[in-house]
């Protein structure tokens, strides 16, 4: 019987479940692994805002029902699109070693945009952040998968894609600039992979245990305890970048919360636990007028 991955059907999504299962079949030689595509309600509507949506779950939800009926052994996500606490019945058993976390310019350099250039992404936080660099800059908004993405591309001066993104899909020539941290934190565990099974099934979670990468591990740790004290989901305009530290236990995490229009910008660094960490710095951005910014 075939070990059985649940995954969204998007290109992106079958090329890291694939690089999933691929390094399942050589960490267990004879191992027979089967997708099982699956339509989210991102995926099914294309078009409305992610926050008109709910934002949260809204690329991972019925991938994850799929696990829990039993219609799927697992489930592949990428990291920044998971709600950030796991569904009862769940456990995320592995995440593997994380890739590029930043966000890229696809059409133009931030320099070179000429004043009042638009620019398409269908994230607040990118265009919180955006417009607090260059508050000149008029936007749109950008929905759908890379392809249709890099297709509308030419329809604006430039657009906003995460690296990881690209680099799954071999299309990192189309980076005109790579927003550095101190411009553009990422999204929660932007870059990672995060692979789900359900909780009582120890024998898949043996099967992931080789995938596991604990520096990974960390970051993802610290970065979903700041979105969960936030008390929100991926559309919020705040962002956050967990690094490790060389002690082996902690990180050095680094959160915004901002105006959706740029004009106020919280930033907050905290070095700690992960779990701490994360806490630590949503309540400091919560209690220093990013509640007020969230509209709490």
């Amino acid at each position: 019987m075939a070990l059985r991955i649940a995954t969204r059907s998007s290109a992106q999504a079958l090329a890291q479940t694939g690089w999933v299962a691929d390094r399942l079949r050589a960490a267990h030689p004879g191992l027979e692994v089967a997708l099982v595509p699956t339509e989210t309600t991102g995926d099914l509507d294309r078009s409305s805002p992610i926050w008109e949506l709910g934002g949260k779950g809204v690329f991972a939800k019925e991938v994850q029902v799929a696990v829990l009926s039993g219609a799927a052994d697992l489930a592949v996500h990428s990291g920044k699109d998971l709600p950030s606490s796991t569904p009862e019945g769940l456990t995320v058993a592995a995440v593997p070693t994380r890739r590029d976390p930043r966000d890229a310019l696809v059409g133009s350099r931030l320099a070179d945009l000429a004043p009042g250039a638009r620019v398409a992404t269908g994230s607040i936080r990118r265009r919180a952040q955006l417009a607090a660099l260059r508050p000149d800059l008029t936007f749109a908004g950008l929905r759908g998968n890379i392809a249709t993405r890099l297709e509308r591309a030419a329809e604006h001066d430039a657009i906003v894609i995460a690296v990881a993104a690209l680099q799954w899909l071999d299309l990192t020539e189309r980076i005109a600039e790579v927003l550095e941290p101190d411009r553009m934190l990422p999204q929660v565990a932007q870059g990672t992979l995060a692979v789900e099974c359900r909780s009582d099934d120890s024998s898949t979670a043996a099967l992931l245990a080789p995938l596991e990468d604990a520096v990974a591990r960390r970051c993802f740790e610290a970065e979903r305890s700041f979105l969960r004290t936030l008390g929100g989901d991926c559309s919020l305009p705040a962002g956050v970048f967990a690094v490790p530290l060389e002690d082996g236990r902690g990180v050095s995490l680094e959160a915004v919360v901002a105006a959706v229009d740029g004009t106020t910008v919280l930033r907050h660094r905290v070095v700690g636990a992960p779990v701490d960490a994360g806490r630590a710095a949503a309540e400091y951005l919560l209690a220093s007028g990013g509640a007020a910014l969230l509209g709490r």
